[in-house]
């Protein structure tokens, strides 16, 4: 529905536009009723060059657009491998963090036990 409605805003923009332009450039006297013969010449002058500058920008537009949607297309895809590879980088740098913690803790040696008072005494004399 919103797309249609900006559909229609966009037509009564054009048509306010042609309207204004071609009133301003071919209405010369505000005294008469009627339109004179060149002023209604003028009017379906204006509109039919406005109406055919307007599709031949529009059709140069949808060839250049077509275009620039490829290289966004080719640039959000590029984006999103580089953001796939360096997500993976971090799980392998999690990955081995991970390993050398588990190893570090493997080849920690267990505490000492603490030694026995008569191990530890110096022998007597007799």
């Amino acid at each position: 529905m919103d797309y249609e409605l900006r559909n229609i805003k966009d037509f009564l923009q054009l048509y306010n536009k042609i309207t204004d332009m071609c009133f301003n450039s071919c209405v010369d006297n505000l005294f008469g009723r009627d339109l004179t013969r060149e002023e209604v010449s003028c009017a379906d002058n204006c509109v039919l060059k406005f109406t055919n500058v307007n599709q031949r920008l529009l059709k140069v537009y949808v060839g250049v657009q077509s275009d620039i949607n490829q290289r966004r297309l080719a640039e959000v895809e590029t984006q999103q491998a580089k953001m796939v590879a360096e997500a993976q980088q971090q799980q392998q740098q999690q990955d081995q963090q991970a390993a050398a913690a588990a190893a570090a803790a493997a080849a920690v040696p267990a505490t000492p036990e603490v030694a026995t008072a008569s191990n530890s005494a110096e022998p007597s004399v007799a």
